[in-house]
């Protein structure tokens, strides 16, 4: 594990850390969002902004209670900015830390005494590049992976935490060990960090520390007052402040000064070292803090704003350095100038190089973005813009189902699919329910009705012959044709009966449109109506049952015919294409139209808007079972004395079970 890692469980998809992680450290991996270890600078900014506590940071808690504190003489040395995160009980606070065990409890701020004489050089004497201040190990772990080529800017300094380590173990021996306590979880990548991990054992950050009270049922308010071990630090105590490294080294960062830049703040960071690398600052000395002074650390673990920090730092220092005794400390300072306080960085670069712009436009046309006005740069994946985005894609570093306006607009387009199915599958039952009753009352109905077919064309027979009264005759004709409509209506209602029953072949639709077209013409009724068929398949064939097809295709056709009897202009159209594996036939005539309250009823069975005796409201019922049982979509678009217009999609080739 990194010093910050995800907890699976936990993390949520909301992508805030990813848009807050300055170093581009972090990527979804099967949509948790995964803290990659070498990218990592340890800054905590993605700790502060997850809202579901869903980072972890390396935990050195047990290393300090189990195996340091039992076994070893442990000093434990405080940040400066302690006051931020234990107001009202700073005096109990060191008293705590010496009942859990720890022998020596110091500041670690006359560590930034140690290291002062070395800035104030660094700063009077520099008249070449322009240096950058090293107490931040977030600041300089940026610069080593991201702007390697200003890794030689960085001051050749210890932190004021390794200063006070190597102190201590210089004064007091080897043989102890050391726990720094602070707010800032980069401290411990700097511990572990091998060109400076002599000095210090453990880290503990604030919010560690008060845990361990609460487990050990230390209560601050009911101890008594303590104060810090020697030695005791002076200016080094506003180095958590802003421009307080320039304090300890009693130099001034006048608004007016050009030579001395004072920096904190994520996004402010980023520009500064962007404008360095770009050879466009002329200062000598940089002094940057990732956060707003290290009383804003993540782990400084207070209710308190930046203000009321800022306020009880300063006002522990007022109330400390009354009773200071600077003869002590500067004899401590002299007696120690032989500690090594130099150091050296690792360039450990983690660019990744800029992908192709054709693999870029190939990314981000796979959401829709096809221009730059399809890009929205909403940040709602975590990328300032939807070109970062594509970018981090193709670095591996996010996945292709983080952009929220495409997901929305597939989870819109599923729905519609969804809500389509839903209405299908109801239909599909419905038919089913009204087939099954359909094909028990035709049975019923054909052989009474075949009796009085047989019965009624022999009595007819009989009176022509003896030369009978025609008013007979012409009642007994009535009588068969409407015995033969009742018939034609059982007929209907045993196809609309039959579920799934397909005799396939290799068919061209354009060959059953024909054939439909050879029996309209010939029918005097619509011998006014003009027939088009335009075929942009280039015959292509659909596996399917011809019967049934031209069944389903007879019947919108002579829908579309009737509709028009009324018209100036009969215009039927068939038109024919192929796209996607599939053949679309669109019907068009200059009919009557649909009334738009009537479109969702016009596949329901019995419905019909002919007149009495015209229609059962069978026909188009059993074509959109058919084209169902073929896999295929029916669909219809009319506006009333404006025609209409079906759609009928069919699969050209499927894997049916064909029955012979």
């Amino acid at each position: 594990m990194g010093i910050v890692s995800t907890i699976g469980q936990r993390c949520k998809r909301c992508y805030s850390c990813i848009r807050e992680c300055p170093a581009r450290a972090i990527r979804v991996l099967n949509g948790q969002a995964v803290v990659i270890e070498e990218r990592c600078i340890a800054c905590g900014h993605c700790v502060k902004v997850c809202s579901q506590n869903a980072k972890q940071v390396l935990d050195d808690v047990g290393i300090v209670m189990n195996e340091l504190l039992p076994s070893y003489e442990v000093y434990a040395i405080v940040a400066p900015s302690f006051p931020a995160s234990f107001p009202g009980v700073e005096k109990q606070f060191i008293t705590a830390l010496k009942k859990l065990g720890f022998k020596h409890v110091s500041e670690a701020a006359f560590g930034a005494d140690l290291i002062s004489d070395r800035y104030k050089s660094f700063i009077e004497n520099n008249s070449g590049k322009t240096i950058i201040s090293s107490p931040c190990p977030a600041i300089y772990n940026w610069i080593t992976k991201y702007f390697v080529e200003i890794s030689g800017n960085l001051a050749a300094v210890v932190s004021p935490m390794i200063a006070m380590g190597r102190f201590l173990k210089k004064n007091y021996g080897d043989h102890i060990k050391v726990v720094f306590i602070g707010p800032c979880i980069a401290k411990k990548s700097e511990y572990l960090d091998p060109e400076v991990d002599d000095a210090i054992d453990a880290v503990l950050t604030f919010k560690e520390i008060k845990q361990i009270f609460e487990q050990k049922e230390i209560d601050l308010n009911s101890l008594d007052a303590s104060s810090f071990d020697p030695p005791h630090a002076y200016m080094g105590k506003a180095y958590p402040l802003t421009g307080g490294l320039l304090k300890t080294t009693d130099t001034h960062g006048d608004i007016l000064e050009k030579e001395i830049i004072v920096v904190e703040g994520k996004d402010k960071v980023e520009e500064i070292l962007n404008e360095i690398a770009d050879k466009k600052i002329k200062s000598k000395f940089v002094d940057i803090l990732f956060c707003e002074g290290c009383i804003n650390g993540p782990a400084v673990d207070s209710e308190l704003n930046y203000y009321s920090r800022r306020e009880k730092v300063i006002s522990f220092i007022e109330s400390d350095i009354n009773s200071f005794d600077k003869k002590v400390w500067q004899s401590a300072l002299y007696n120690n100038r032989d500690i090594d306080l130099s150091r050296n960085f690792t360039i450990r670069n983690q660019r990744r190089p800029t992908p192709p712009e054709e693999t870029i436009k190939s990314i981000l046309a796979k959401s829709n973005k096809f221009s730059k006005s399809d890009e929205l740069n909403c940040g709602a994946c975590g990328y300032p813009t939807c070109r970062e985005y594509a970018i981090a894609i193709a670095k591996g570093l996010a996945e292709e189902d983080m952009c929220l306006p495409y997901l929305i607009d597939k989870l819109e387009q599923a729905n519609k699919e969804i809500r389509e199915t839903q209405e299908q599958l109801a239909n599909a039952e419905k038919l089913a329910s009204i087939g099954q009753l359909a094909a028990g009352v035709a049975h019923e109905l054909n052989n009474p009705l075949g009796s009085i077919l047989i019965y009624a064309s022999m009595l007819k027979k009989k009176i022509e012959r003896i030369g009978g009264d025609k008013q007979n005759i012409e009642d007994l004709k009535l009588i068969i044709e409407e015995t033969e409509r009742c018939k034609n209506i059982v007929s209907n209602l045993l196809n609309f009966a039959r579920q799934g029953r397909l005799c396939l072949d290799e068919i061209e639709i354009k060959s059953i449109i024909d054939s439909i077209f050879k029996l309209i013409k010939i029918r005097a009724e619509f011998s006014d109506i003009n027939l088009n068929i335009d075929d942009r398949a280039g015959g292509v064939k659909i596996q399917g049952d011809r019967d049934q097809l031209k069944q389903a295709f007879m019947n919108i056709i002579i829908n579309a015919c009737e509709a028009m009897e009324n018209s100036k202009n009969k215009i039927l159209s068939v038109i024919i294409n192929e796209s996607d594996n599939k053949i679309k036939v669109v019907i068009r005539d200059t009919g009557c139209g649909i009334k738009p309250e009537y479109i969702n009823k016009i596949f329901t069975p019995f419905f019909t808007t002919k007149k009495m005796g015209k229609g059962t409201g069978l026909g188009l019922a059993i074509t959109y079972g058919i084209i169902k049982m073929h896999r295929g979509d029916i669909t219809v678009k009319s506006k009333p004395d404006e025609g209409s217009e079906f759609e009928i999609t069919l699969p050209i080739k499927q894997n049916y079970m064909i029955l012979n």
